[in-house]
């Protein structure tokens, strides 16, 4: 009866893992970030580490086979990252692609995950269009994107009587997605929009942009840009004033990187809207200081995404017995999200992963308790109410 029972088991085993199939014998993901340019410290090594994070803590392997990490510089070109994807997929047998800070090079990476049916899991691409009118069944937007950063934080803004606006704005996609978005909510919360001004990529003077901020007389001077460019704006804006003359400053997309190198007296009282803070709760702190140990600094909301982002895709993999890209998107949809930083959030049909974001106010320097203690969370919005609604969306991949 034992050697049945035994036998039995070892056919189960074997039945099991013939269903099982993975491609190649691997599961290959690719981080690609920006290395050598202006996102490089909210993403960059940051991402791949959280990557690397992520395959811990699933294990190394995923139905009996290894999971393989490799990664690589776009340099912020759409050029390069797309050379570098189809390397990657004709190359290196990639299965997913994960991150992506520029929103340009995702939309491009976004066409051919669905040309060459392979998945791509964004964290650093913010543009809202990825998953409205452009989706795909082929994408995830894991972290965040221009539509639920404008509405959180312009329509708080203008409810507590902060009604008149300008906007500093990066000219490139995603700077102009991020201020069309908030200039939605501002009038639609009963605000009005005095003028903006676009800026380069990579800026080093922002006098004359402070200058006609400051002349605007605005109630709200907000910045529709990232890294080192929203750094350099925001120090700027203090040393022409702007504070200290009473306008607030908004960080459109803010990072602790970002508060930490503009320092606390210069960046206290800016409003900012984030998926994660490492100091949210006791998860939250501990995953966060095993990865200051690795990186030396904070994660920002991109370094979390690119976490969950991977261990969710893992976790669906081992569920659905195969890394066939329609099955495991499907099992992505259908599983609850959970990690260190999400909870109960969701795969929606187009696209768009669905979780709480923070509303939050960097600290005032007495206020803060410990290094990178940056944050206060003024109010957390459920992401039903923070992103954009299944009846205004344009894809076509949403049952109506």
């Amino acid at each position: 009866m034992t050697r049945l029972i035994g036998t039995l088991l070892v056919l189960f085993w074997a039945s099991s893992t013939a269903l099982a199939q993975v491609s190649d014998n691997a599961v290959r993901i690719g981080v690609m970030t920006d290395l050598s340019s202006w996102g490089r410290d909210n993403t960059g090594p940051g991402s791949i580490e959280a990557a690397k994070m992520a395959i811990e803590e699933f294990g190394p392997t995923v139905l009996g086979k290894p999971i393989e990490l490799i990664s690589a510089d776009h340099q912020m070109k759409v050029d390069v990252g797309t050379q570098i994807a189809r390397g990657w997929i004709d190359n290196s047998k990639i299965d997913a692609i994960v991150d992506v800070p520029n929103s340009a090079i995702a939309i491009a990476l976004h066409n051919m995950a669905r040309e060459r049916n392979k998945i791509l899991l964004l964290s650093g691409a913010g543009a809202s269009s990825l998953t409205d009118e452009l989706c795909s069944p082929n994408t995830v937007q894991f972290t965040y994107d221009t539509y639920a950063l404008a509405k959180v934080t312009a329509s708080a803004m203008v409810v507590e009587g902060n009604k008149s606006w300008f906007f500093v704005t990066a000219d490139y996609t995603f700077g102009q997605q991020l201020e069309q978005d908030a200039t939605r909510f501002i009038k639609q919360a009963g605000g009005t929009v005095l003028g903006s001004v676009r800026h380069p990529s990579n800026t080093s003077d922002f006098s004359s942009f402070a200058l006609q901020a400051q002349n605007s007389k605005s109630n709200v001077v907000a910045f529709a840009n990232a890294g080192q460019d929203t750094q350099t704006a925001i120090k700027q804006a203090n040393e022409f004033g702007l504070v200290s003359a009473g306008q607030k400053l908004v960080g459109l997309l803010l990072f602790d990187a970002d508060i930490h190198a503009i320092g606390l007296r210069e960046a206290q009282g800016t409003y900012m809207t984030t998926a994660s803070y490492w100091n949210m709760d006791d998860k939250t702190r501990a995953w966060s200081k095993k990865f200051f140990d690795r990186t030396g600094v904070m994660p920002s909301m991109i370094h979390t995404g690119v976490y969950g982002a991977t261990l969710h895709y893992l976790k669906a993999i081992k569920t659905a017995e195969s890394d066939d890209p329609a099955k495991v998107m499907a099992k992505m949809r259908e599983l609850p999200i959970e990690d260190a930083f999400v909870h109960q959030g969701r795969l929606r049909e187009d696209g768009r992963v669905i979780r709480d974001m923070y509303l939050a106010r960097v600290k005032k320097p007495e206020q803060s308790k410990e290094r990178w203690d940056y944050l206060e969370i003024v109010r957390t919005v459920k992401g039903d109410d923070a992103f954009r609604p299944v009846s205004e969306s344009k894809c076509p991949l949403l049952k109506r």
